[in-house]
């Protein structure tokens, strides 16, 4: 028998020798694996993950996720109707906390999906959820898609199949917080499980907001065409379905300036039944726009209750402090900036001065005339009164923030403070400042812009060479058509947003027409820009709401912070030249006032507005009267209204603004204007170069010519003529006689010159030189009547209509 080797590297051992003195060789220690010798992970490859360390963290992650989704579903449970079922009021307040509204109670009807038409149903699938019969409860690639579209400034969407919108709506709530959307994730998944999609398409439609505060199907089929939801035909239908986007914007009844929009949603509603087959081509090339029926108010929202509350919501819902399904709701208190006070003594002026003076019976232009009022106080930003009609009950839609009527002269003003902004020159290199000296002839053609324009002024008069000043005073067109080419059109939209109008204003188009006031701003935009100014440039957001609580706790209100938007000079340059308007020009009915005042007239194209701007050192207001028939809805001229041929900015705009402005500031001191203007404002300035011939400044209308009422020539609307601009018909100054009004001991009987068809001259030119003897009682303007001071909008190229134009 061999005798065995031990192992290699290994000492014979002797079994009689202490293994103490006999120690293991220690092991070898094995080199690296063939080609790998020197990779060792060295620098930065050393903080770099392994592929086995990402395939842990992933697994680790998955499992995380997995065991979450679990625990969520096992222990999120489908919770009991959410008190938006039975919602509760909302409570708004005045400023000094006494009631102001409280909105009505929750309007609503549940009715089985079998009473709701086939056509129905698919209209509201097309608009928000096409494959609800086919997917599941959740689309987790269409809420990250959403997720992403909002986080990189696409607008705010929803990735919500129609089984979270009707958990939201009935389970939960509508506040966006992440809790509320996990808990939403995982009753909508349960509820997918164990319910049918009947049962959740009718829950849905049941609960669903559709604005005029009807919730579910039936109460607005009851609302907008007062019918059963049975009752309701396939293009209704789509229209009630368009509304779930954006309830109140896309009720082309209340907001006529969304009406493009909402005929587009309306639209896209229908193709989508088309693309699912749901309708056919045949069908939908025959469908027509349902026009739905007018509202019908709460009671509890009479006068202008309803007009402040409409306003408060659009305020939340445009700042993002609480949408509108949010707020509906109910259960919060709402104080409101509005002064008690202050807002009685709007409603009373427009009441004595305008609204008692109404005869439609006598005069049919009467039932057209509407009013809007907004008053800010320039050095905290908030509205302080605001008037929205004659009723909400009655006339529903806000005067004093719609965008459909022209702003007319009222632009001028930001013209003047952009050009004192930015340093600029006339075409031929003067500094422009209240003493430039223009050309004012009419229909003189503006130089140096791409576009031709020509506009007219008011009754057709030239004026030879005249200062900005005066011009401003006269609200002489043709000069601010050349100056906003001198500034820049760019430049000057730019003050203007600047200033406090928004950037998407309708018609807010850059061009020599710009001037005259073609954009569309609401009252209370106007009432912002001249904040603005008041405050010596500084631009403070204004707010309609001062404190909003539920249930105790207090919701945050989006910052407002003041700043800068124009320079001090610029500003009060322009405030000293609006205080020459009321104290020599077309705003001399604002004197009634008793205080320092600066403003601007303005009245719109074909006389359908009426503007005045107009602003102490302490309060702002803007009033507005509008044309607009009650029964179509459409904007009409005010040619005839109050036995009148023309109404005009200067006439009653103005004495309703300083009837009001003397009540709201009753109990204080009148204040001085302080102003730091730019140098040399004052001092007069050579006139242009004779690079051109020049018709001579003729007198201005006599008393006994003013331009006959009616519509501007066929040059001034139709499209296909040269652009003319806008004409201020009907100015009688010469000779103006303001007899027996009196301003703290100040009477301007037989007073000459300075004045125009937005002043109070009437065509006898005498005093009470009104048609009737024109006496206002109550010691406002006598004789006064607004005879002229139109400002047709001139057509500009492409057949647009401009504006003003005048004053």
């Amino acid at each position: 028998m061999s005798d065995q080797s031990p192992p290699p590297a290994w000492s014979p051992r002797d079994p009689d020798t202490p293994a103490a003195r006999h120690p293991r060789p220690p092991a070898t220690t094995p080199g690296p694996p063939p080609g790998t010798a020197g990779r060792k992970r060295t620098g930065l490859r050393r903080l770099l993950p392994t592929w086995r360390m990402l395939l842990g963290a992933f697994l680790l992650c998955a499992l995380l996720i997995a065991g979450a989704l679990t625990a969520g579903y096992l222990l999120v449970d489908i919770p009991p109707a959410n008190a938006a079922a039975t919602a509760q009021s909302n409570v708004y307040l005045y400023a000094d906390g006494s009631q102001l509204a409280r909105d009505g109670e929750v309007n609503r009807q549940n009715v089985g999906l079998a009473q709701v038409p086939r056509t129905v149903q698919e209209a509201v699938l097309a608009a928000e959820d096409r494959d609800f019969h086919s997917e599941r409860a959740v689309d987790p690639t269409a809420m990250l898609r959403a997720a992403w579209n909002t986080a990189t400034g696409k607008g705010v969407q929803s990735g919500s199949t129609i089984t979270q919108q009707y958990v939201k709506n009935y389970y939960l709530g509508q506040e966006q917080t992440l809790t509320r959307k996990a808990k939403e994730f995982f009753i909508a998944i349960k509820l997918g499980r164990e319910k049918s999609k009947n049962y959740i398409l009718e829950g849905y439609l049941n609960t669903s907001y559709f604005g005029r505060n009807a919730y579910g199907i039936q109460a607005a089929a009851q609302a907008y065409y007062g019918k059963d939801a049975g009752e309701l035909t396939t293009t209704e239908g789509a229209y009630l379905a368009t509304l779930l986007n954006s309830p109140s914007a896309f009720d082309v009844v209340t907001h006529p300036q969304s009406r493009g929009r909402a005929l587009a949603r309306w639209n896209y509603v229908l193709d989508g039944m088309v693309k699912k087959k749901w309708l056919t081509p045949a069908e939908r090339a025959t469908a027509l726009f349902p026009e739905p029926q007018k509202v019908r108010p709460a009671a509890g929202l009479s006068g202008q209750r309803g007009y402040l509350v409409e306003a408060v919501k659009d305020y939340l819902a445009t700042h993002r402090v609480l949408d509108e399904k949010t707020l509906a709701e109910g259960g919060y208190r709402i104080t409101t900036t509005i002064d008690r006070r202050r807002q009685n003594a709007f409603t009373d002026a427009v009441d004595e001065r305008l609204m008692s003076r109404l005869d439609p019976r006598t005069h049919k232009a009467d039932r057209l005339v509407r009013a809007g009022g907004a008053s800010i106080d320039p050095t905290t930003g908030k509205v302080v009164a605001l008037y929205g009609g004659v009723d909400y009950t009655r006339q529903y839609v806000n005067n004093a923030t719609r965008h459909d009527y022209q702003v007319a002269s009222t632009f001028k003003p930001f013209v003047f403070a952009s050009a004192v902004e930015n340093g600029s020159r006339t075409q031929d290199g003067r500094l422009i400042t209240p003493g430039t000296v223009y050309n004012g002839d009419d229909k003189r053609p503006v130089a140096g812009s791409r576009t031709p324009y020509a506009p007219e002024n008011e009754g057709r008069e030239s004026y030879g060479d005249i200062s900005v000043r005066t011009a401003t005073d006269l609200s002489v067109n043709t000069v601010f058509a050349q100056m906003v080419v001198d500034v820049g059109t760019t430049r000057v939209k730019d003050t203007a947003i600047a200033l406090g109008i928004p950037a998407d204003t309708p018609n807010f188009d850059p061009g020599p027409a710009m001037a005259l006031g073609t954009l569309q701003a609401s009252v209370l935009d106007m009432a912002q820009a001249y904040a603005t100014l008041a405050d010596h440039g500084r631009f403070t957001p204004y707010t309609l709401v001062e404190k909003i609580t539920k249930s105790g706790e207090t919701v945050d209100l989006p910052r407002r912070e003041s700043r800068q938007a124009i320079s001090r000079e610029a500003a009060d340059t322009t405030t000293a030249m609006l205080v020459s308007v009321v104290d020599n020009g077309t705003g001399t009915a604002a004197l009634a006032a008793g205080r320092p005042a600066a403003g601007k007239t303005g009245t719109g194209e074909l006389d359908r507005s009426a503007w005045f701007a107009g602003y102490t050192p302490d309060l702002v207001t803007v009033v507005a009267l509008m044309g607009q028939d009650p029964d179509t809805g459409t904007l009409q001229s005010l040619y005839g209204a109050l036995g009148e041929p023309r109404i005009s900015g200067g006439g009653y705009p103005a004495r309703i603004w300083a009837a009001y402005t003397r009540a709201a500031l009753a109990g204080t001191e009148p204040a001085d204007f302080d102003l730091e203007p730019q140098a040399g404002a004052d001092r007069p300035q050579p006139p242009p170069p004779a690079d051109e011939p020049r018709r001579p400044g003729r007198p201005r209308t006599p008393p006994d010519r003013p331009s006959p009422p009616g519509p501007p020539t066929q040059g001034q609307t139709d499209g296909g003529t040269p652009p003319t601009g806008g004409q201020e018909g009907g100015r009688t100054d010469g000779g103006r006689t303001d007899g027996g009004r009196t301003d703290g001991g100040r009477t301007d009987g037989g007073r000459d010159g300075g004045t125009d068809g937005d002043t109070d001259a009437g065509p006898g030119g005498g005093p009470g030189g009104g048609p009737d003897g024109g006496t206002d009682q109550g010691g406002e303007d006598q004789g006064g009547t607004d005879q002229g001071g139109t400002e047709q909008g001139g057509t500009d190229q492409g057949g647009r209509t401009g504006g003003d134009p005048g004053r």
